[in-house]
Formats: structure tokens, sequence, C-alpha cells
């Protein structure tokens, strides 16, 4: 996608609703973290397992990514164009984009990481993948804690994804193809 990312600090006009309701969200007060999914407003409140399947992936994929110059976190990610602004659970991206960047493009990532919680795992399974494989992001793993599997999706398109890997049960080896270039230990999901 070519458009660009609002700004944290963007002003809106009142006649841009879009542009209008992604400045409101970067300027809630508190803790809050919340994204908007096909214009619906969700707060997020991950549970520790929730946060321990991300963090094994980080773990794992940590040499690498010190290889690559990138940086994984739970940054900002706008989807001009749609009322969608996601925080996905890790993206990987190059580390000269993900300083002083208020939110990027899923095109500008290496990898991006869901993983499913009970109340939102229709959202990453059907939503989240049909939008990252618009906004061409080239690798998305879905880690899905109610089915116990793991999935690769690559190869974007607009009518999604044209590669899918799996599903792969939790335990099993999951390959990252390159620039990663490792297999994926899931058995700690």
């Amino acid at each position: 996608m070519s458009a660009q990312p609002h700004s944290e600090t963007a002003s809106y006009a009142a006649d841009d609703p879009e542009t209008a309701l992604k400045y409101a969200i970067q300027h809630i007060r508190g803790d809050d973290r919340v994204q908007i999914v096909e214009g619906v407003i969700e707060r997020l409140s991950p549970t520790w397992d929730h946060e321990n399947a991300a963090d094994v992936i980080r773990e794992q994929i940590g040499p690498v990514m010190r290889k690559l110059d990138c940086r994984a976190g739970s940054g900002n990610l706008d989807l001009p164009g749609s009322s969608n602004w996601y925080v996905p659970d890790l993206a990987v991206v190059p580390r000269e984009l993900a300083k002083g960047a208020g939110a990027l493009l899923p095109d500008q990532t290496l990898l991006i990481v869901e993983v499913t919680s009970d109340s939102n795992g229709d959202t990453d399974r059907v939503v989240k993948r049909r939008r990252y494989a618009e906004y061409g992001a080239p690798l998305y793993l879905l880690v899905d804690r109610q089915q116990r599997a793991c999935t690769l999706y690559s190869v974007p398109g607009s009518l999604g994804y044209t590669k899918v890997d799996g599903p792969h049960p939790f335990g099993a080896a999951l390959p990252l193809p390159e620039p990663f270039g490792l297999e994926l230990d899931t058995a700690e999901f």
C-alpha cells in the first residue's frame, strides 16, 4: 500500500471520520490500549498465557532479528482507507522503521503474529488474516490457542494469502521461511 500511516500528532478534519476515529483512539488517557477492527473499538487486555505465546516466539526469533537489524513488538499498524487500526500481538519490523514511528503499515513488517483469545479468535482467524493479506504483510502467523495449532500464511494478495502452511498442532515444528530461515518450536504455546 502506498498510503502513509497517520501520525500520532495528526489533526483531523471534522468531515474525515477515518482520521478522526484513529486520532481519538491514539489519544485515550490512561494505560488502555485499543484497536479498531472493522470500525469497532476493542480494548486489549491479554492474559499471561496469551503473552507467553508471543514471548516464546520473540525469544526464538531473537538471534535472527539481531542479524537482520529488526525489532519486535506490538506497535500500532494502520490500514489506511479503512476503519482498521490494529495492535498485533507481535510484529517484526526493520529497526530504522521502528524508531520514531507512531504507526506502521502491514507491508512494512517482516512477520505479524496474532495469538487467539476466547473473545476474539474469529477476528484473528478471518478478519485480520484477510486484511493483513490485502495490505501486503508478507508473513502472518496465527497461533490458535483454542484449536491448539499454528498456521503460517504467506504470499499476500488482494483476495487473501495464496500460500498456507498448516495448521500444525502445538508441539510440531513450524518452519519460518527466509528471511528467518528457522524452525519454530511450538511446544510451549
